[in-house]
């Protein structure tokens, strides 16, 4: 089991403390057991002596006198004796038993039948002529002492584990606040809102501090990302009205020109000037779609239907220009999205793959979904982007062709990407085997 989540740790430490807990616990009642039964077995060993070994006379007579003797004083009074001849046949003592025990100490249970004994220990020794005395001691203070005794180690200890647990769970519950806090500060900056921040706790402390220097980071990062943003967006907007005079201005003098070949090259440069000025709308779009402005317009919409939508209409494009485009019919797909933004994206790909593909090329779009995501297959038969291109071929103005005789600005998949970012999906490139296959995922309402 690997210790990587917040749970499996807890459960590790929960583990280890009961093993750890139990085994003490167990150590504790066994070292206590051992240590009463080898007091109680040196305090039988000593009045053994005193009856059979300390005088020379063993008689049973004498033996049985000593044994009265010895039960009537007050510090062996609790003390059972039992003297049995060869045969086993009781000489004398104030105890029965129902079992002979062997020779040497034992131990007693409920199970001997002594009366007033529920646990203790026996030694067994001969005293000569085939008679053998037995001398009991209880190890337990009163009746039934032991299930009192366990009661108490798991009162002692059960308390320790409930305690260790309550606040074992405090402790997680407040490391989960604290990190759902951040996890979600994160979805919120990744959705396009960077003006979240995590929550900082006003009383202080090693968790406020971390909250603190987490959104001094977001806020350096906010900072960096408006610069870059603003220069882009500045000069999109800077020299977007300019070009917008100069097509102007190349239009009005195309009306003028007096020869075929100034109207050809007033052509070229309008058209250049075009795709300038869509290149300066792309930036533009992307920059606003990874705002997350565009959420507020989400609905409720059929993703298999769009797209059959689209596709409807894209066909006489693709036919005109010598390609074949289907559209696989699937069970519906209800997502959360722009509709508007959402179309744009599927007569990208479909754009996309008209242009990138010789005559004669079949794109196919297909709509499936489950119950967590919906999926947007785009597939094409074309020359399809060499694996180590595709991260190429998403990054903003990233061109396969180094140079730049293709046309295009290579921000058609760029936009792609940002429209699936904002319906909090994500794109990726395939091999068709042969052509592209670009799937899009999208989460479902």
């Amino acid at each position: 089991m690997r210790l990587r989540s917040l749970r499996t740790l807890t459960l590790a430490f929960l583990l280890a403390f009961l093993v750890v807990t139990l085994g003490t616990g167990f150590a504790i009642y066994s070292v206590t057991l051992r240590t009463i039964e080898r007091l109680v077995d040196r305090r039988i060993q000593a009045v053994f002596d005193e009856i059979a070994g300390a005088f020379g006379d063993r008689s049973p007579e004498e033996l049985v006198r000593r044994i009265n003797a010895a039960t009537r004083q007050r510090d062996t009074g609790d003390i059972g004796f039992l003297l049995l001849d060869a045969d086993g046949h009781a000489l004398g003592g104030n105890i029965r038993m129902p079992r002979r025990l062997p020779l040497g100490f034992s131990t007693l249970h409920g199970r001997d039948r002594i009366i007033g004994l529920s646990a203790g220990r026996a030694l067994v020794r001969d005293v000569g002529g085939g008679m053998t005395l037995t001398t009991v001691a209880e190890t337990e203070p009163f009746d039934d002492y032991g299930p009192a005794r366990i009661g108490i180690y798991l009162i002692g200890f059960g308390s320790i584990l409930l305690i260790v647990v309550c606040g074992l769970s405090v402790f997680v519950v407040t490391i989960s606040r604290r990190i759902g806090e951040t996890r979600r500060t994160v979805d919120a900056i990744i959705d396009g809102d960077m003006t979240r921040r995590v929550p900082v706790d006003r009383s202080g402390g090693e968790f406020a501090q971390q909250a603190i220097a987490f959104n001094r980071m977001l806020d350096r990062i906010s900072d960096l990302m408006a610069s870059i943003s603003n220069v882009s967006n500045d000069i999109a907007h800077d020299l977007r009205t300019p070009l917008a005079r100069l097509r102007s201005q190349l239009a009005l003098s195309r009306r003028r020109a007096e020869s075929e070949a100034q109207r050809d090259d007033l052509d070229a440069a309008i058209a250049m000037s075009d795709e300038l000025l869509k290149m300066f709308a792309a930036m533009l779009r992307i920059a606003e779609i990874e705002g997350g402005d565009r959420r507020a317009a989400f609905v409720s919409l059929d993703l298999a239907a769009l797209a059959d939508e689209i596709t409807t209409m894209m066909q006489p494009v693709a036919a005109d220009s010598g390609r074949t485009l289907v559209f696989d019919a699937a069970a519906s797909a209800e997502i959360v999205g722009d509709r508007h933004l959402l179309g744009q994206m599927l007569v990208n790909l479909i754009e996309n793959g008209i242009r990138h593909t010789p005559v004669g090329t079949q794109i196919e779009i297909q709509v499936g979904a489950t119950a967590a995501v919906a999926t947007l297959v785009v597939t094409d038969t074309g020359p399809g982007i060499p694996a180590n291109q595709r991260k190429l071929a998403l990054r903003r103005f990233g061109r396969l062709d180094a140079s730049r005789h293709d046309s295009g600005h290579g921000l058609g998949l760029a936009l792609i990407e940002a429209i699936a970012r904002l319906h909090r999906g994500t794109i990726a490139l395939e091999d068709a085997a042969p052509g592209l296959c670009v799937v899009i995922t999208l989460p479902v309402r």
